[in-house]
C-alpha cells in the first residue's frame, strides 16, 4: 500500500505542475490570438467558423508551451487509472486530489502567477495535514 502511495503523491504532483504550467501557456496562447489580426472580419458561414475552431485547436497542440504539460498530464492520467487498479479508490481520489490542489498553489507561485502567497501556503499545509491522516 505504501508504494500505491508514493504512486499517488507522485502523480497528484505531475498534475499539479502541469495544471500550472497549462495556465501559463493558455495564457500565452490567449496573448498570441489577440496579436493576429481578424477583428474585422465579416461574419462568416458556419462551414468557416468550423474550419477556424478546428485549424485553431491544431495549432494549439503544436503550441509547445501548452501541449508539453498536456501531455505529460494526459500520462499521468494514464497512471491515475492504473494506480485505480490496485488501490482503493476511496484512498486515491483524496490522496492524489489534495496533492494535486497543493502543486497547483505552490507551482504556480513559482511560476510567478499573482497570488496570495500566505493563503496558499496555508492552505497548501492544510491539505498536507489531511494527506497525512488519509495514509496513516
Amino acid at each position: 500500500m505504501i508504494g500505491d502511495v508514493d504512486k499517488m503523491l507522485a502523480v497528484g504532483l505531475i498534475w499539479g505542475a502541469t495544471n500550472a504550467a497549462m495556465r501559463r501557456g493558455a495564457l500565452l496562447w490567449d496573448r498570441y490570438l489577440k496579436s493576429t489580426p481578424n477583428s474585422g472580419d465579416p461574419p462568416r458561414k458556419f462551414d468557416q467558423k468550423l474550419l477556424n475552431s478546428l485549424s485553431n485547436w491544431l495549432t494549439l497542440l503544436l503550441f509547445w508551451q501548452y501541449s508539453i504539460p498536456f501531455f505529460i498530464n494526459l500520462s499521468a492520467s494514464a497512471t491515475f487509472f492504473a494506480i485505480l487498479g490496485q488501490a482503493p479508490i476511496s484512498l486515491a481520489v483524496p490522496v492524489t486530489n489534495a496533492t494535486t490542489f497543493a502543486a497547483t498553489a505552490v507551482f504556480g507561485i513559482l511560476l510567478g502567477e499573482e497570488t496570495r502567497i500566505g493563503h496558499a501556503l496555508l492552505g497548501t499545509g492544510f491539505i498536507v495535514l489531511g494527506v497525512s491522516l488519509c495514509i496513516t
